[in-house]
């Protein structure tokens, strides 16, 4: 018995072990990683050191995302931040066969349909990059500062809802970070809950 209950404590810290080195955390560098966009362009987050990058997790289906989109958020927010320099990555890790899961075509048919302007949006139907990042939603944000720490991660806003409607007066995460990072102060929240849909990884 007491053989028994060593194994399963000797399991139990190793899978946490796991999940601790898996976990990316706010301060430390962000994972390297190797995306390929919808017009067949591969991008490494190393390219991009000296600029912040976003990396807006998506998926057009969820309530959640069709909130930011349709009331042009999402879109205002990627205008004014890559008019700055910031390079701006909206990820699809949906699976095939799943909610929100788009093909290239699919994809700039729709950046098109609602005047989107990412820098690009990258395929991960493997999951290989959300599970990365621990991505858990749509939407789910992160930033990067120009020496590759993450600076940010979580909810776009602090309005977990549905609704049109709360998007004025909502506080945006996001744009308090890249204000508060580029006048060279820390940024005061820099982790907050993300809330959506959950994204949908292949099983």
């Amino acid at each position: 018995m007491k053989t028994m209950r060593w194994i399963l404590v000797a399991v139990a810290a190793v899978c946490f072990c796991a999940l601790n080195a898996a976990a990316v955390r706010v301060g430390d560098p962000a994972p390297e990683f190797v995306g390929t966009d919808t017009h067949g362009v591969v991008h490494k987050l190393s390219e991009y050191h000296g600029k912040y990058v976003v990396l807006e997790w998506t998926n057009h289906l969820c309530p959640y995302t069709r909130k930011h989109y349709k009331s042009g958020n999402m879109q205002r927010l990627q205008r004014k931040w890559t008019a700055r320099g910031v390079i701006w990555f909206t990820v699809i890790s949906s699976a095939p066969g799943n909610q929100g899961y788009m093909t290239a075509s699919q994809e700039n048919a729709y950046l098109a349909k609602v005047h989107a302007s990412p820098t690009a949006v990258l395929l991960d139907p493997t999951g290989k990059i959300g599970h990365m990042y621990g991505a858990k939603t749509t939407p789910h944000m992160f930033v990067i500062n120009p020496q590759g720490i993450l600076i940010y991660d979580g909810a776009i806003d602090n309005k977990p809802t549905t609704n049109l409607a709360d998007v004025p007066g909502a506080t945006n995460y996001v744009n308090l970070a890249l204000q508060e990072a580029m006048a060279g102060e820390k940024v005061r929240t820099p982790v907050t809950r993300p809330y959506g849909c959950s994204v949908k990884y292949a099983q």
